[in-house]
């Protein structure tokens, strides 16, 4: 346990229900990101890497604007929306 899992948020949903919740993983993942444990964040969650990718190009285009930002935006937050739910229902599932 590293000195970061010490201040990780808790999940409501999970100690009120006792299920996960969509979003159930993702700041482990993110903690096993900066330890460099690429394939236990995929594992962990696999949307993490699809959302740094829209979370750096949300910040590259407050600086720069160009022509189909507006599709790529939506195209990003689609493709994290498919991969959130499908990973969800695979762990339930299984």
């Amino acid at each position: 346990m590293t000195a970061l899992e010490n201040y990780l948020l808790p999940c409501l949903n999970k100690q009120l229900f006792g299920l996960d919740c969509l979003g159930c993983g993702a700041q482990r993942a993110v903690i096993l990101l900066f330890q460099g444990e690429f394939l236990a964040a995929f594992k962990m969650y696999p949307a993490v890497y699809t959302l740094v990718l829209l979370g750096v190009f949300l910040l590259f285009n407050l600086f720069v604007k160009f022509k189909f930002d507006y599709n790529i935006r939506i195209g990003l937050i689609i493709l994290n929306a498919v991969i959130i739910v499908a990973s969800f229902l695979i762990k339930i599932i299984t």
